[in-house]
Order: structure tokens, then C-alpha cells, then sequence
């Protein structure tokens, strides 16, 4: 059977009736009402398959979240708006509507990624804390930026990145803004190495891009891009440099796009390269930017959402870049040490497949991206959230399925095809950070989506449905968009999604049948076992509002594979040797996450299971680095294959086969060779 594609995509252009001769005749007649059969038909295809009671209550049994809130640090004044350019302040809301963050991570050093960085809107704090129910190891604080330039009338934080920056073992932060470059903040060594607790004073703060300059940032993640053994960030920005967004006392007039569906007049995505070395000066960084010599058409795009994974084998990740106002990217890497090379690579057309599902083809709202293994073949697809309102601004999210044929993508062709439509996943609402992972250990992903934009009592889709199909040239004009204020509702009573595959392999939305029902508009998601019990628990950033954490409370009846694959520190040299040891990494004691690390695990029953190490994927939640595998009623006892491949510290590709058994395990690993040596 066809794929039920939605009414929208068809209705836009792609079906068409028409009759000759007079309206009044027979044929007239006869013709209006084969269009209103088929129209009613490609309707009824549209309306999404429901679970009945029964199904659905079975489905859920699998899955129980228990929610709290994350703490905050200092009280401060709160507020629900941003101060904007006076040119802006007619939609002040819209332009208020991102920020919200959260990632989950090692930050004290303990083995556990019970630690939480939140970006609160409501104060533009960005917040470090225990995650609740893990101990108060130490009081929640805020992160200090002095003595960098951090001003709180034209500034705000936008999300955090951890990551070790300079490759001495302990996490450091990559806080991006609006109106400004990221900061970077570097764990103290000194202090770490003698004091276990963590607060204000543990970081030293370094502009990322050597000096201040003025960028709007929604998404930033880490990623080896050229190959040379140290992690690099890629910073995907939205509004242009230089632009005066929340300077309530600015002059003149800021541009909005200048078109919803091809705008290519954002801010400029850049690439920092990290180069792996200590840093004792105010102002020195840990990288360098570096030109990627993409087109203006594809480098200033409105971004919302970046991913880094490998898709074609050769351990250079490539990118997929989510755009607000034009077509999402996904970027060829070529790149060499120390110079980096991305190249587009586009989708291929069938004959009865809508432009919009067509990858690289699609029109606008491109806010979230992941990546897994949705159908067991043993590659990584795609999943993207956009908005998918039932008539209202629907292009549908995606779920992009490796075709399989990765060699093609040096030749500019993305083997993906879309089918978010017949597994289910379409449309939710309007949706940020998506998230595919294993929360009952089945072996199979579950779908999660942060999802909502404005919060109020007056809808204003009647207003944006209208500016959407207006004139683009007028778009970029804030004087002819309609109101967007405090009180101002889109899509902002939704519940975030969370999808579950039936023995069909569809996916539902159970949301509020296991714990997730929480009703807030979500920006942010990152997923962590922060208690090692085996399963993944999962934090929601959630804008205006307190953001949450949901404990995992599934039954623990089915088996898993957990891995923290790590690098050897600076410190430790090019020569350590790669071990295993059953458990979490040995508590404080300098360990570094292997970015982009890549494992194939092999059941006994022929399936696999893949993943690469995420360095920060996404809109403005972070995933803890550890890997994840739901091993379903496989013994305990059961030694399976787990083949590794990574990049060392001097960029030379490595693989390894060990044999573990379900539960965690940490792997160093190692750059001395080994038995299977360097390709």
C-alpha cells in the first residue's frame, strides 16, 4: 500500500482536477465531484491510525517516567519577554521564543552523567546542578562569565555544549548566545585535582573565537571535522552578525528572512578546530576558526538544529544542518587535517514523491535532528522535527531511511529516503529537539520530541497562516508581520511526543499514558542513565517555565549493553593501551569521551545493534556521551561481538573487536598498537 501521505502535501499542487467546456455541464458537474471524492479521500488517508484502550494500554505498561523539576541556582527577577529592537517589538514573543537548554553530563568527575547544565529563560542563568535524586554532591550554581563581556541588555544564552576542549580529562563548557560568540569554560585542573565539588569558581572562562564578535547561535555540536584527533564545534547561527536583536535602545530597523521557504540571509555558520592544547591566558582558546568554503546559498541559512555522524564509513562525520527558512543541509565531509572541505549532497525525486519529502528539498522549519538505527539494517537514519500542525503550516517531520548505498554520497547524492508517513512519526504538533533511544531495552528506538512555540489565550494561526502564504519580499520587513506578543498562543498547549513501536512497526504517540503529559512549550531534550541503573532517563528544557527532569521507572526485566568509550588524556600520551573494565569509569580520575567513536554490537540471532558517541546533536539539548543498547531478553551471561572503530589522538583510524557481556562496561582506548594495528 501507498504511503498516506498527508492532505497538505497533495493539496499544495501535486493533485489536480480540472474540467473543459462549461462549468453548468454534466462533465462540470461531474468533475467538481470527482474532486471532492478524492479530495475527501486524500483527507481521510491524512488522519493519523489510532490505538485502541487496549493497545495502547499495553504499549505503556513498558514505560513510567516520574517527573521533578531541576533546581535553580540565585533567585532572580523573572520575566516571560525579551526587551527586542524597537523595529521587532510588534512580534517581541516570536523573537522571545527560543533559549531554553539542558544537557546531561559528567561535569564533578564521579563515572555517572548525573550532572545537569540548564539555560533558564526566565533569568538567562545558565545553571549547573545535581540531577534530582543523585545526591547533593554540591550546591547548584550559576555559571560567572568575568571578566568576559557578558551584557545582559543585548545578550542572552542560548544553550551549552560540554565537552573535554583541551583534552585533560575533565569536562569543560561551550556556552553559546544571542549577540555574542560562545564562551568556552575551561575546568580548572588545578583545583579539580584536589577538590571533588565543583561551583562557580571551578571554570575559567575564554572567548571560543579568540575575540568577541557578534553572532546569534541556536545550535552547536562537537565533532573531529578534519580528522586530526581533536574535537571541533560546529556553530550554527540564526539571525546575521552584526544585527542588533535585543537592544531595546538600538536605531534604524533589523531584517527578519527574506522568504519562508528559501531565506539565505542568517547568520553565518562557522567551524572552530580544536586543537587539543592547554590553555594558561585570558586570552588564548582552545581553537581556531577555520573557512569551510561553503556557498553564501548553504553557510547562511537560518539554523536551528545541527548533527554530526558518520554516514559513509570513512570516520569524518558528516553534518546535517536543520534551517528555520529554507531548506535543510546535509554536508559531504572531505576535509584534512587541518583544513576543512563540506560539499552538499541532495535527495533523488521519484515520480509520485512531494518536493517536501525530497531531503535537502524540503521548504522550511527544520528545529531538531538525531540519528539511529530505526529499521535494524545496521545504519543510521535520519530523524528530523519540523512543524506538522494538521492544516496548519504541515510539511511533516521526517524520518530520512538509509537506502544503504553510501558511496554515492561523494557524488552529492543522499541515499535517504522519507518515511516518517508510514512508520508513524509525521505529525505531532510543533516540534523542537527530537530524540531517538531505547528507554525499555527492547532493541528498539523510541521517538521523544520537545514540542510547543507560544504559551497564551489569543491564537494567532489565522495571522501566521496568512503572513506564510503572503508576498516573500515583504517578509523580511517586521513592520508588515502581524502581532506577536505577550499572551500570544501558537501551538502552545501541546504535549511533547513520545512514540512507540506496535508489533506492526508503527509508531504511536503514548505521551500521556506513561508520565510525559507535563504541558509547557519544550525546547531542549538529553537523554543519560544518571543513576547506572541500566536505563535511560531524560531531561526537558522548557521555555518561560521551570524545566523538568523524568526519572526512568520502567521495569528492569529486560537486558542492556552500556559503553563509556573514552580517549587517553593529554597527560597520559599517545602510548596508552586499550582496556576494558566492567562498570562505570573509576571516579575521579581524568577521563575524556571518544567523540564520534563508532560500535557495532552482534546478537546471536544475526541482528545488530549501531551508534556513534553524540557530541552535542540537536537544537539545545545534549545527550550524555555514553552508548546505549537495549539487548531485550538476551541472557545476562551472553558474550557478544562489539566491534569499535575511532580516531586516536593523531587522527589515525583504529578498530577493535572485544567480547563483553550485557551491562556497563568503560573501554580506554588506546592508542598504542595493538594486534589488529592502524588503518
Amino acid at each position: 500500500m501507498a504511503p498516506a501521505y498527508p492532505a497538505s502535501v497533495f493539496l499544495g499542487g501535486e493533485l489536480k482536477v480540472s474540467a473543459s467546456g462549461p462549468a453548468s455541464g454534466l462533465r462540470g458537474h461531474a468533475a467538481r465531484l470527482t474532486g471532492i471524492l478524492l479530495m475527501l479521500g486524500v483527507a481521510m488517508l491524512a488522519r493519523i491510525p489510532q490505538l485502541s484502550g487496549p493497545e495502547r494500554s499495553k504499549l505503556a505498561e513498558r514505560f513510567h517516567f516520574t517527573r521533578t523539576t531541576l533546581p535553580v541556582a540565585k533567585a532572580r527577577p523573572e520575566r516571560t519577554v525579551r526587551p527586542v529592537h524597537p523595529s521587532l517589538e510588534r512580534l517581541s514573543a516570536w523573537i522571545s521564543a527560543v533559549g531554553a537548554a539542558v544537557a546531561l553530563n559528567d561535569l564533578d568527575g564521579d563515572g555517572l552523567s548525573n550532572d545537569f547544565v540548564s539555560v533558564d529563560t526566565r533569568t538567562d542563568q545558565v545553571v549547573i546542578g545535581c540531577v534530582p535524586g543523585t545526591g547533593e554532591r554540591y550546591a547548584t550554581f550559576e555559571l560567572d562569565p568575568s571578566p568576559l563581556r557578558v551584557d545582559a541588555a543585548i545578550m542572552a544564552p542560548m544553550g551549552c555544549l560540554p565537552g573535554d576542549f583541551n583534552e585533560d580529562g575533565f569536562t569543560d563548557l561551550l556556552v553559546y548566545f544571542w549577540g555574542r560568540s560562545p564562551i568556552v569554560y575551561l575546568r580548572r585542573a588545578d583545583i579539580a585535582e584536589t577538590d571533588r565539588s565543583i561551583g562557580a569558581g571551578s571554570y575559567a572562562p575564554f572567548e571560543a573565537a579568540g575575540s568577541l564578535q557578534t553572532w546569534f547561535t541556536n545550535a552547536a555540536t562537537l565533532a573531529d571535522l578534519d580528522g586530526d584527533g581533536h574535537v571541533d564545534v560546529y556553530v550554527g547561527n540564526y539571525f546575521p552578525d552584526d544585527a542588533r536583536i535585543l537592544d531595546a535602545s538600538a536605531g534604524g530597523t533589523e531584517s527578519m528572512q527574506h522568504s519562508m521557504s528559501r531565506a539565505s540571509n542568517g547568520g553565518r555558520d562557522h567551524v572552530l578546530l580544536g586543537t587539543g592544547s592547554a590553555v594558561s591566558t585570558s586570552d588564548a582558546a582552545p581553537f581556531l576558526e577555520s573557512p569551510h568554503g561553503l556557498a553564501d546559498l548553504i553557510a547562511n541559512g537560518w539554523t536551528l538544529a545541527v548533527g554530526a555522524a558518520d554516514l559513509d564509513g570513512d570516520l569524518l562525520p558528516e553534518l546535517y544542518v536543520g534551517n528555520d527558512f529554507g531548506p535543510d543541509r546535509l554536508l559531504v565531509n572531505r576535509s584534512q587535517p587541518g583544513k576543512i572541505s563540506l560539499s552538499l549532497a541532495e535527495g533523488r525525486k521519484g515520480f509520485t514523491t512531494p518536493n517536501s519529502k525530497v531531503l535537502g528539498h524540503d521548504s522550511f522549519k527544520g528545529m531538531g535532528v538525531d540519528f539511529g538505527d530505526v529499521n535494524g539494517d545496521g545504519r543510521l537514519d535520519i530523524y528530523v522535527s519540523n512543524i506538522s500542525n494538521q492544516f496548519a503550516l504541515l510539511e511533516s517531520h521526517f524520518m530520512f531511511v538509509s537506502t544503504g548505498d553510501a558511496k554515492v554520497l561523494k557524488a552529492g547524492v543522499a541515499p535517504f529516503t522519507d518515511e516518517s508517513e508510514p512508520l508513524g512519526v509525521s505529525r505531532s504538533g510543533w516540534s523542537w529537539d527530537c530524540r531517538l533511544d531505547d528507554f525499555d531495552n527492547d532493541g528498539v528506538l523510541e521517538a521523544v520530541q520537545a514540542t510547543g512555540f507560544l504559551r497564551g489565550n489569543q491564537s494567532r494561526w489565522p495571522q501566521l497562516q496568512e503572513l506564510a502564504m503572503g508576498n516573500d519580499d515583504l517578509l523580511e520587513r517586521p513592520g508588515v508581520w502581524p502581532r506577536f506578543q505577550e499572551g500570544d498562543d501558537l501551538s502552545g498547549h501541546q504535549l511533547n511526543a513520545f512514540f512507540v513501536r506496535d508489533a506492526r512497526g508503527r509508531f504511536h504517540d503514548i505521551a500521556a499514558s506513561v508520565g510525559l503529559d507535563e504541558q509547557q512549550v519544550a525546547r531542549g531534550l538529553a537523554t543519560a542513565d544518571v543513576d547506572g541503573d541500566g536505563d535511560l532517563d531524560l531531561a526537558v528544557a522548557n521555555q518561560w517555565a521551570p524545566s523538568s527532569f523524568y526519572r526512568n521507572d520502567a521495569p528492569k526485566s529486560l537486558a542492556f549493553l552500556g559503553l563509556h568509550l573514552l580517549l587517553p588524556t593529554r597527560a597520559e600520551g599517545p602510548n596508552t593501551a586499550f582496556s576494558v573494565r566492567s562498570g562505570h569509569p573509576e571516579p575521579y580520575v581524568p577521563h575524556r569521551a571518544a567523540i564520534g567513536a563508532e560500535v557495532r554490537v552482534e546478537l546471536p540471532d544475526g541482528s545488530v545493534r549501531v551508534a556513534q558517541v553524540d557530541g552535542g546533536n540537536g537544537h539545545s539539548g545534549k545527550r550524555s556521551p555514553e552508548l546505549h543498547f537495549g539487548l531485550g531478553t538476551l541472557p545476562t551471561d551472553t558474550e557478544l561481538p562489539v566491534t569499535i572503530r575511532w580516531r586516536d589522538g593523531a587522527g589515525n583510524v583504529r578498530q577493535r573487536t572485544t567480547r563483553l557481556q550485557p551491562g556497563w562496561h568503560t573501554v580506554l582506548l588506546g592508542s598504542a598498537p595493538d594486534s589488529e594495528g592502524t588503518r
